[in-house]
């Protein structure tokens, strides 16, 4: 299952969706693309188009001040080694759900419907190297849990989930 953006209206979104049906699973693994982010897993795969922050300044201010974030967009928070991390909702507007990933790429924790301007911790754990956050609810509905894999070149060489697999 996935979630992309919608391209146009009307006839113009079945056709993608047509040529979406028609394209081997596989066809998707190859891109790995600096914008987007991919997730699989048992329940099924999901893809989101990324603004990535992967520097402190960037990481300090992610998603706050936003009025809204379309439904197939996140923002992946990447640091520069694994490390404890815990995030709060200080000046963020809009209810998010956070993935927490290691240094693999594989998800460790997801923490569902943080609760916009709240400042209580929100502790993904240790050796956390990636975090994505999508819209609150979303990661319940596609079925994103622990053991899902990401599929993003920020991963490098021991991905769970290679480029170009």
């Amino acid at each position: 299952m996935g979630i992309c953006p919608s391209f146009g209206a009307g006839n113009g979104r079945r056709s993608l969706a047509l040529v979406l049906l028609v394209l081997p699973a596989g066809a998707f693994a190859a891109a790995c693309d600096e914008g987007r982010v991919e997730l699989r897993g048992d329940g099924g795969r999901a893809a989101f188009s990324v603004e990535v922050a992967d520097d402190p300044s960037e990481r300090s201010v992610g998603l706050m001040n936003r009025p809204s974030m379309p439904k197939g967009a996140g923002m992946l928070f990447v640091y520069e080694r694994p490390q404890r991390a815990v995030f709060w909702m200080r000046n963020t507007l809009i209810p998010l759900d956070m993935i927490f990933m290691d240094e693999t790429g594989e998800v460790t924790h997801v923490h569902s419907e943080a609760v916009p301007l709240d400042e209580t911790g929100i502790d993904g754990g240790e050796d956390v190297k990636f975090v994505l956050e999508i819209n609150g609810g979303l990661a319940e509905r596609l079925g994103i849990a622990e053991g899902y894999e990401m599929l993003h070149p920020s991963v490098g060489d021991i991905a769970a989930w290679p480029c170009g697999e």
